[in-house]
């Protein structure tokens, strides 16, 4: 039996994305033991799912569990992260490691000078491209999310109607979100109830977007990211900026209106859903000529005028969630 250690430290959405590569290598190789190494903020995100047998994780350094790796005796590495740290790992573990290509020096030629070297691929076959050696296959059946059953939830219990949609309002950085009085704007023109989803450090947005819209009900900071995956499950459609939450929808096919501020999706990060390719539609201020202006994001835009969000056509997304 081998034995395989799967590497991929952050973050929410990052590691959904690697969810095909887990499930493929499993049915691949069906006598294997799958570990997954991540972060422990976000090793719920792993432990659910019933193709790996163990998570282990850590809250600052390898140290934490370079032992219990070691001891692990894994026949090979599967690294879907690669930096420095993982670099410390494999040398520790000094076992044959599969890496994910970066693709650093194409990306910094995209955000610094707009010119598009990027691999027409998305960032999931480029994590199949890290192990097409071993003889795994994408099976295309998209991305996986598994919810517990103690975090399903029973949407009367949240006055929530049968049909709804969602706009799951957070991103990691702020340069990934639509300014508040935008959302507000959007919301006012649709008499579908939405469902507002996002964490602790969206509740003061949500909190404004609810007075000022009365077809809203907020759960920001109300709920795990279980229980908000619960919630997308059940939705009619789903509205994301470039996140976590925007992933999960993904990996329950819905439909998903996707909009990007300072990110590009030539990334790679774009919904990925081969079973159903026409069921998003990305929303973006083309033409601008500071844009991408970091493969991540900032906490406030670097030009100070955040055209790539205050320029959106409102009315181009509101055909979508109308229709």
């Amino acid at each position: 039996m081998k034995k395989i250690l799967i590497v991929r430290f952050s973050s929410i959405g990052d590691i959904v994305l690697t969810t095909p590569v887990v499930r493929c290598l499993k049915k691949s190789l069906p006598d294997s033991e799958i570990h997954y190494l991540t972060k422990s903020k976000y090793k719920d995100i792993v432990k659910n799912n019933p193709y790996v047998e163990k998570v282990y994780s850590i809250v600052k350094d390898l140290k934490e569990v370079k032992s219990d790796l070691k001891n692990e005796n894994y026949d090979f590495i599967v690294d879907l992260h690669h930096n420095l740290r993982t670099l410390e790992l494999r040398i520790a573990l000094n076992k044959r490691c599969y890496q994910f290509p970066k693709l650093n020096i194409q990306k910094w030629l995209l955000t610094t000078f707009k010119v598009n070297k990027m691999p027409n691929l998305h960032i999931v076959d480029r994590y199949f491209q890290t192990i097409k050696d071993i003889g795994v296959k994408n099976d295309l059946q998209g991305l996986d999310y598994f919810i517990p059953k103690k975090d399903e939830i029973n949407l009367k219990e949240f006055h929530i109607p049968n049909n709804y949609i969602v706009y799951a309002i957070g991103a990691q950085l702020a340069t990934k979100r639509m300014p508040t009085n935008k959302i507000i704007e959007l919301i006012k023109q649709t008499k579908q109830t939405v469902v507002l989803l996002g964490g602790i450090t969206d509740m003061e947005a949500a909190k404004e977007v609810t007075q000022a819209c009365n077809n809203t009900i907020n759960l920001c900071g109300d709920l795990n990211l279980n229980q908000s995956a619960s919630i997308i499950q059940q939705a009619n459609k789903v509205i994301a900026h470039d996140s976590g939450l925007m992933h999960i929808a993904a990996a329950f096919d819905k439909q998903i209106i996707s909009i990007w501020g300072n990110t590009v999706p030539e990334l790679g990060m774009y919904p990925y859903l081969p079973k159903n390719p026409l069921g998003y539609s990305i929303h973006q201020v083309n033409g601008l000529k500071c844009r991408p202006c970091s493969k991540i994001g900032y906490q406030s835009c670097p030009k100070k005028h955040f055209n790539c969000m205050n320029q959106q056509n409102l009315t181009e997304i509101l055909n979508k969630i109308e229709k």
